[in-house]
């Protein structure tokens, strides 16, 4: 796995808050089975708290699962009772926001995909006094919006990494396909690809919600543009239906993905992809809760008015066997 060298991380502590997070007396093979189960010692001894999480994410995406595991073991850890709720809509985004700041909890994690509707609602859970860190998405909103602090990647960054890589491979045009139209991460990534990649890219907007329509969009540029050598998709579940349009149109064209799960890292074991750039998700969900409780219990923030970075890593075929074990058990 290749971190990329642009990264600008300012939380180099994160592997050790996980790590000291994570551990229990027991230590050694005891310790390994607990994290794979997903169980965590004891939980902390201070007061029970309740953290709300809020994310632009529909149902069943396995991405969200990722963060949503991460989370659910740093609560156990910490004596949290953790909420989760999530729409793809950022109005009612705004409304689960507001719904969580009259239930009065303790802290809340927002992603913000689409920040402009959820602006209000997150600076009106700030002036009630509710604690916010943002992840994912949106984080150059982050402070501005009142968050402690905003946990993700650059997504800018994150699309160079790809563009650079694209260009290694010796590509020369690329598709980025955008799964979800007005995601500012989304145009970030495809912008970042742009940015780095010495071929030219073209972007392609797809109705992500529905795969059948967005597999035959992905068919049909690629059957009228031949040009094209490479596909970028900015999810796990884009890359599994490009997959299959690639096939159906007869094309050569690699693709590249963002983000990882147990599905991706089996194309790339297949070598259906050749690289997917992995933004750790699980540690999205684990770090923010975790620094939500850091906060309340020791005032700690971290990140020093800059993002917390999860990534970008490129990771290819040659990582398989590392992450198989872990994709399996939902926590990469």
């Amino acid at each position: 796995m290749r971190t990329v060298r642009k990264v600008r991380a300012v939380a180099a502590v994160l592997a050790a808050l996980a790590l000291a997070a994570g551990c229990s007396g027991s230590g050694g093979k005891q310790s390994e089975e607990d994290a794979a189960s997903g169980a965590s010692g004891k939980a902390a001894g201070t007061p029970r708290m309740t953290i709300g999480m809020v994310s632009h994410s529909g149902e069943g995406d396995t991405f969200w699962d990722i963060v949503q595991t991460g989370a659910e073991q740093a609560a156990k850890k910490d004596n949290v009772k953790f909420l989760y709720a999530n729409d793809k809509e950022g109005s009612r985004q705004a409304e689960l926001v507001r719904s969580m700041t009259d239930q009065k909890v303790d802290g809340l994690i927002v992603t913000l995909a689409k920040p402009q509707a959820l602006q209000s609602a997150v600076r009106a859970a700030v002036k009630a006094g509710i604690p916010v860190i943002t992840i994912n998405s949106g984080g150059e909103y982050s402070r501005q919006y009142g968050a402690l602090t905003h946990i993700g990647q650059d997504e800018t960054v994150a699309g160079q990494a790809v563009g650079d890589e694209l260009t290694e491979r010796g590509r020369e045009k690329a598709l980025c396909v955008i799964h979800e139209q007005g995601n500012v991460s989304l145009e970030d990534r495809c912008a970042g690809v742009k940015k780095a990649f010495d071929g030219t890219v073209e972007n392609l907007n797809v109705d992500g919600t529905n795969a059948p329509s967005s597999q035959s969009s992905i068919e049909a540029k690629l059957q009228s543009d031949k040009s094209i050598d490479a596909i970028v998709t900015l999810g796990a579940p884009m890359a599994a239906i490009s997959v299959k349009a690639r096939e159906q149109a007869g094309s050569a064209a690699q693709i590249a993905t963002f983000d990882l799960n147990a599905a991706v890292v089996k194309s790339l074991k297949a070598k259906d992809i050749t690289f997917a750039v992995d933004q750790q998700p699980y540690l999205q969900g684990y770090e923010a809760v975790d620094l939500l409780w850091l906060n309340r219990t020791n005032a700690n923030v971290l990140g020093g008015g800059r993002p917390v970075l999860t990534g970008p890593a490129v990771v290819t075929g040659k990582d398989v066997p590392e992450l198989e074990k872990y994709t399996a058990r939902g926590t990469r």
